[in-house]
Order: C-alpha cells, then structure tokens, then sequence
C-alpha cells in the first residue's frame, strides 16, 4: 500500500490560530475526559488545545508519516500533566485499544467513509465515552481552498445527524463562528481563493473570532462557519 501524504499545505498557516483554537476548545473541553484519541492530528497544532484538565494518556494518530514526525517532536514540548504519545496511522491501526474521547478537528471532511469512519470509532469507545466533531460548515460555501486540501464535502446539522454512529446518543450538535460565515460567505461570492493569506487569518482570529464567542450564544449557536456535534455511549456499555 502507497505511503500516505496529505495533499493540504494550510497546516502551518492554520497554527497560528490561537483565538480560534481556544474558542472551540472551550466549546469541546465539558466533554472530553479520561484517555483521548486526536485523529488526524496533523502536526499537532490542536494538541495543546485538547488538555482536559485531569489525568489520562492521549494519543495523537495521524496518517501521514512527514507529519507525524514533526507532531511526535511538538506533543514532546507540550507541558502538561498527562502523558501523550504520537502514532502514524489510521483507527485499524489502534484496533483493539479503548478510550473515553475520539476526536475530530477539521478532519472527519477529509474522510470519504464518514459513516464507517465513525462506526469504528464508536465501538472504541469505553462506556460513557463520547466522540466528537468538529468541522466545516454548509455546502454552499465550499470553494476551492475546499478542494484544495482535499475536503470531500463541508457538513450541516442535518448531514451531520445523518452520519451518527448507531447506539450512540447525539449529545448536542451546533453551529459555532457565527461571523466566520460571513467571512467564508464573501469568499465564496468574490475571491474564490485557494488559500487565505496569513493577513486575512490574522484578520478573522484577531476580530471576528472575539465578537462570534459573544454572538453565538446570543443566537443561541443557529448559524456558523463550522459545526460541532458530540455523541455519547450508554454508561452501561
């Protein structure tokens, strides 16, 4: 089987972040706990972002072997009280271990199996665990940064419903970054660009992303750049 190489070149960009990555990691952190799996963990930029704030191991997976490298050296700086190991590769690769959190940050688009994708990740699941998922919003706002890091689709509540793993239960599923979509909507009519310029990251971080953490519960989270939905295995197993 040929070596796999992600085809997006906006990881480095994305990294920088930081408004952004704490505001949906406020947004997740009530969920996650005990032993967590970051699929498609890139370079590792979100990892820091994940720290539940209690004890248990993480594990980053990610496919690409260029990649893991470079999240294998920065999970290693990051200070924090649990302990965290970098693996290359995909679900079948962890078959057989457990854990209490399966994440997805801006990946599961990437998947063309969504469905199956999350039917192996729910039955990884401990009882009570939870997978979760984030990613990007509404099909008519995909372009060709889209296509260009290999998105195979962007998701609404109602398609996102609609790949729920089976005997698990949808704990909440909302829209958040509600002046991200204005953004990306503006994109999507006039600049239909491939990459956004560090400028215009610099620009949606800095501003937009503050006034969307007071916005979207105002709205209460009824529109959004991007769309979270968390699921949860019965107590009982």
């Amino acid at each position: 089987m040929a070596e796999f190489k992600y085809v997006g070149s906006e990881l480095d960009l994305f990294a920088e972040v930081h408004n952004w990555k704490s505001y949906w990691s406020q947004q997740i952190r009530p969920y996650l706990r005990g032993d967590i799996l970051e699929v498609g963990a890139g370079i590792g930029s979100n990892a820091e972002f994940l720290d539940p704030r209690c004890p248990g191991h993480t594990v980053c997976l990610e496919p690409d072997p260029l990649l893991t490298a470079q999240l294998s050296a920065r999970i290693a700086g990051i200070n924090s009280g649990r302990t965290s190991e970098a693996v290359c590769g995909t679900l079948q690769t962890l078959k057989g271990r457990q854990f209490d959190s399966i994440v997805y940050i801006d990946v599961l688009e990437h998947i063309e199996r969504d469905h199956e994708e999350l039917n192996m990740a729910a039955a990884m699941l401990r009882p009570g665990g939870r997978v979760i998922v984030l990613s990007p919003a509404h099909q008519f706002l995909y372009t060709p940064f889209d296509a260009a890091i290999g998105h195979f689709r962007r998701y609404s509540r109602k398609t996102l419903r609609a790949v729920s793993p089976p005997g698990l239960r949808l704990e909440t599923l909302r829209y958040i970054d509600s002046v991200g979509m204005l953004a990306s909507s503006a994109n999507r009519l006039f600049l239909q660009q491939s990459m956004p310029t560090r400028s215009q990251l610099q620009v949606w971080d800095k501003w937009m992303i503050p006034v969307s953490t007071v916005l979207d519960s105002l709205i209460f989270h009824s529109v959004g750049k991007s769309v979270l939905g968390v699921w949860q295995r019965s107590r009982e197993g």
